[in-house]
């Protein structure tokens, strides 16, 4: 989407527009008409509302258990700096560029929704930003996902004001300096303009973006690891056939299934049932040994089952993400036409804790199962008569015979990985924590799963890379030339970027470059799915 010019309204921001905004993607970010006349329209309504003398919430008031305290019209322009100071106390790594762009975006689409009565001129700092790529330091820990991400938007805040550094083209930098070389004046703010820049979910919601669209991806690249696998263990395609996924109708076990089945089309290596059953059955003996398994264990047979659970998380999840990044989530919020402001609960991030919760659940299990299906293509106890570990085939009087010992190293990193992301599964929405005075005595912790989905994401893509490429070895033991078309592309793709195992050596960089493969999408896009 090279070149693309992207117009906020807060209603119809889609994940690809984020991704696209967060990796990089060049192009121009802008209000729309009707988003302006939103904000110009409650930004009014709040200057009204604030002669009046009434007291509003973060905007004539304390924050969290100070809102009985009231302040006069004169000091709510130091309340909103105060709150981009007491807030930066974050700690921990600092998110990557990616997420600091999807959080920027999603921040300026919430503010374009009209309902923050924050300035235009504010928004369209804020897309600048991202338009000349500023990239404030967010620490990635510190939010407890219930009042929003206050600790980590501070951050965005501050650079907006020009406080801090920014990563400008590769180098850190005084934000002030770099924003007078390119004609922008750091934003004074006004009243409840810094409270709306941290009071929401754009944090936590900028991971749940990247993990959801880099999940897709990895629910596809699993049905593929299982088609190929079945090639490998000369398996039986027959596991896939309509007729069992229409009799247990769940959308993405069906769909899985599909993408399996059509994989596998014209493969002379996983063969269907008829094909296993062929001949003349048992002949007039009593007892026979068939050559050919009619049940693949459960790893290869019950693959849609598996990854079917995280295609209809996903369809679920995305819905919700959605919804959660095209909403007004601060407080309070401006009703330009009842002409009043409303305090409430928009900031929590219940939503998103519960849907990444649930995703880190269903990526886990697809990652122990595809550490299954390798264990039985790289053990020879059970991969029908391939190397162990998928050494190449020596010779017994060949030098080398004895000293080598393939994919062991990898499927050892591969448990490891997988054990990791189990770890990782546990659910974050059950551990609240009483804040704030017992204000916030109920919170999300929507960004700790966030980010854990992430980390999980990461691992997955990780695990799939290094099934993709022992399954590739598998296949050239095994023999390509009956591998099913779309998957002898697959190899071949995988092939471009990893060369066959002839002997032991690190495989990290390997891994890397199908890890890179796996991201871009470029095998979905390439096999038609």
């Amino acid at each position: 989407m090279s070149g693309y010019r992207l117009e906020l309204d807060g209603r119809s921001l889609g994940l690809e527009d984020v991704v696209t905004v967060a990796r990089g993607g060049s192009g121009e970010c802008v209000l729309s008409g009707g988003a302006i006349r939103g904000v110009e329209e409650t930004n009014g309504l709040k200057r009204e509302l604030i002669s009046s003398g009434r007291p509003i919430y973060g905007v004539t008031t304390g924050f969290g258990d100070s809102a009985h305290r009231q302040i006069s019209a004169g000091k709510t322009a130091e309340l909103q700096k105060n709150i981009l100071r007491f807030l930066g106390n974050g700690v921990g790594p600092l998110a990557p560029p990616e997420v600091v762009r999807a959080t920027m975006l999603l921040r300026a689409n919430c503010l374009a929704r009209g309902n923050s009565g924050v300035r235009r001129e504010l928004v369209e700092l804020l897309l600048a930003f991202i338009n000349h790529d500023l990239l404030p330091p967010i620490p990635e820990r510190g939010s407890c996902g219930a009042s929003g991400d206050l600790v980590p938007l501070s951050y965005v805040g501050s650079a907006l004001t020009g406080h801090g550094e920014v990563l400008h083209r590769g180098d850190w930098r005084p934000v002030g300096e770099v924003m007078e070389e390119l004609g922008l004046e750091p934003v004074e703010l006004e009243a409840k303009e810094g409270l709306a820049l941290t009071n929401g979910t754009s944090f936590m919601s900028a991971f749940a973006v990247l993990a959801v669209w880099d999940a897709e991806e990895v629910a596809f690249v699993c049905d593929l690891c299982t088609a190929m696998a079945s090639e490998a263990l000369l398996g039986n395609r027959a596991h896939f056939h309509p007729f069992i996924h229409e009799n247990k109708p769940h959308p993405g076990q069906a769909e899985s299934a599909r993408v399996i089945r059509e994989l596998l089309e014209g493969s002379g290596l996983s063969t269907e049932i008829d094909q296993v059953l062929s001949g003349d059955g048992l002949g007039g003996r009593g007892y026979r040994e068939l050559e050919r398994n009619i049940q693949d264990k459960y790893s290869i047979r019950c693959a849609p089952h598996v990854n079917g659970v995280l295609r209809d998380t996903l369809d679920w999840v995305r819905r919700w993400v959605e919804v959660e990044i095209n909403s007004s989530d601060d407080n309070p919020l401006f009703d330009a036409e009842g002409r009043t402001v409303h305090s409430g609960g928009n900031f929590y991030g219940g939503h998103i804790v519960q849907a990444m919760d649930s995703l880190k659940v269903a990526l886990a299990s697809v990652a122990d199962l595809m550490d299954r299906q390798l264990e039985l293509v790289v053990d020879e106890k059970f991969n029908n008569g391939l190397t162990p570990n998928l050494i190449p085939r020596f010779d017994p009087d060949d030098p080398r015979a004895g000293l080598h010992h393939g994919f062991k190293g990898m499927q050892l990193a591969c448990s490891s990985l997988v054990a990791e992301a189990c770890k990782l599964s546990n659910p974050v929405s059950v551990h609240s924590r009483s804040t704030e005075a017992h204000n916030q005595d109920k919170v999300s912790m929507g960004t700790i799963a966030a980010r854990d989905a992430r980390t999980i994401v990461e691992l997955v893509q990780n695990v799939a890379a290094i099934h993709l490429i022992a399954v590739c070895q598998a296949l050239d033991l095994r023999g390509r030339q009956e591998m099913s078309p779309r998957t002898r592309e697959a190899h071949r793709m995988v092939r471009e970027r990893v060369s066959f195992l002839d002997g032991d050596r690190r495989m990290e960089e390997d891994i890397r470059r199908v890890v890179e493969m796996i991201r871009s999408r470029e095998l979905s896009r390439a096999l038609g799915f």
